[in-house]
């Protein structure tokens, strides 16, 4: 079994002698961890590893003073810690296996924390959320997506596998209507994760099972509580997206996420939760009712010193609406509505991974990987592969891609 490499030493080292008499206390391990990795997305705690921080999606183990490998005892006392005094994140991992809980360190961060259980013992995984409420300009959002940010009826999903900046993005949305719009504002989360303050608009944010028992109890509730735009952390089940359709109907605008690849993948999913005789209905009231598909990618630069954003966007028009109700037929599909929609602020992910691969953001075969369609990556950048002798090796760029495609597909199921 090959180990994560080793980041750094973060305060003494492995050998010397801990000056507490008992185990660390976890708010200071968690500030240690910050410290030799200020630029971390994940803080990792498992059995038989030392803490683990993830970056650009690379996994470092540290060296923290009086913390060696961790045991199940340290990661069972970790947990116990993190969950505090919330009985409803015990009753959960205890009947389900897992939990999710929102935690902060006074003046250091605030983080979304997964507890789970495997192999008789515990291990976690907090995913450090940014002090400050994400904008456009910092996220470098495409600038069409301004339009989604206008306060009106319909749904906006942003969509893509876990890690990929979902949160982030509807955060940016929520922080820009903050801003600029006098509105009541109710978000629905599992747990918390961005901390919006009153600006122009009026915020109440509810968090699952410490707020409110289900998304869907919370998001019929809400439609009681006047809110111009209800934020619902992810549509999980048929009764959420249901109520998520109603309250788009009546006049609400509803910002979610799902677990999806791309805008295609996206309307699939929705529609199949519910049985085949509702489909048809179901396509009807999601055509009238979207009015974005965000979905987005991380993708790793090839100097290895972070990764960039892909967005591809769907917009409401009378020809995506006809394929939402209609369904997807050869030469009427989503990705070429896309494809021919640019006028209407519409994208799709091969043609931005194009962009970047000619402005050398990326190299070719990590575009490859993370392409849609392979092949018509390869018809666009036809004129580079004519001038390299060896430009796009078609068995190490499928082979890439394959991997790609699992990986995402596997964050997805998680």
């Amino acid at each position: 079994m090959v180990n994560p490499p080793i980041l750094g030493t973060v305060v003494g080292t492995p050998t010397a002698a801990p000056e507490q008499t008992g185990p660390a206390p976890t708010a200071n391990i968690i500030a240690s961890m910050l410290q030799a990795a200020p630029k971390t997305s994940d803080l990792i705690f498992s059995p038989g590893r030392a803490p683990q921080v993830e970056l650009h999606g690379q996994l470092m183990q540290l060296k923290i003073k009086g913390v060696g490998v961790l045991s199940a005892e340290d990661t069972a006392r970790i947990a116990a810690d993190l969950i505090g005094r919330n009985s409803f994140a015990v009753e959960k991992l205890k009947e389900e296996g897992s939990c999710d809980i929102s935690y902060s360190v006074a003046k250091l961060s605030r983080f979304r924390v997964n507890i789970f259980t495997q192999r008789g013992s515990c291990a976690i995984v907090m995913r450090v959320i940014p002090s400050n409420v994400p904008d456009f300009k910092t996220l470098h959002l495409p600038e069409q997506l301004g339009e989604a940010a206008q306060v009106r009826p319909g749904i906006v999903l942003v969509t893509g596998p876990t890690g990929s900046g979902k949160s982030s993005t509807l955060a940016a949305f929520v922080n820009k209507i903050n801003e600029e719009k006098a509105c009541h504002v109710i978000t629905i989360e599992d747990p918390i994760e961005f901390l919006h303050a009153h600006k122009r608009a009026t915020i109440h944010q509810r968090e699952l099972y410490s707020d409110t028992p289900s998304f869907a109890l919370a998001l019929r509730a809400a439609l009681r509580q006047a809110p111009k735009l209800i934020l619902v952390g992810e549509m999980r089940d048929k009764e959420t997206i249901e109520v998520a359709l109603e309250a788009a109907e009546t006049g609400h605008m509803v910002y979610s996420t799902l677990h999806t690849i791309d805008a295609s993948k996206t309307i699939e999913r929705i529609v199949g939760v519910f049985p085949s005789s509702d489909q048809p209905a179901i396509r009807g009231r999601l055509a009238k009712s979207f009015r974005y598909i965000i979905s987005q990618r991380l993708i790793p630069k090839p100097d290895g010193t972070g990764r960039v954003a892909v967005f591809e966007i769907l917009k409401s028009t009378l020809r995506t609406r006809e394929y939402v109700q209609k369904g997807e037929t050869e030469g009427k599909s989503l990705l070429d509505a896309m494809r021919d929609g640019a006028g209407d602020g519409m994208q799709c992910f091969d043609i931005e991974i194009e962009k970047l691969i000619r402005s050398k953001v990326l190299d070719i075969d990590t575009g490859m990987a993370y392409a849609t369609n392979e092949g018509n990556l390869r018809l666009l950048l036809a004129d580079m592969a004519d001038g390299q002798q060896d430009g796009i090796p078609s068995g190490s760029s499928s082979s890439a891609q394959k991997t790609a495609a699992s990986v995402m597909e596997e964050m997805i199921e998680r």
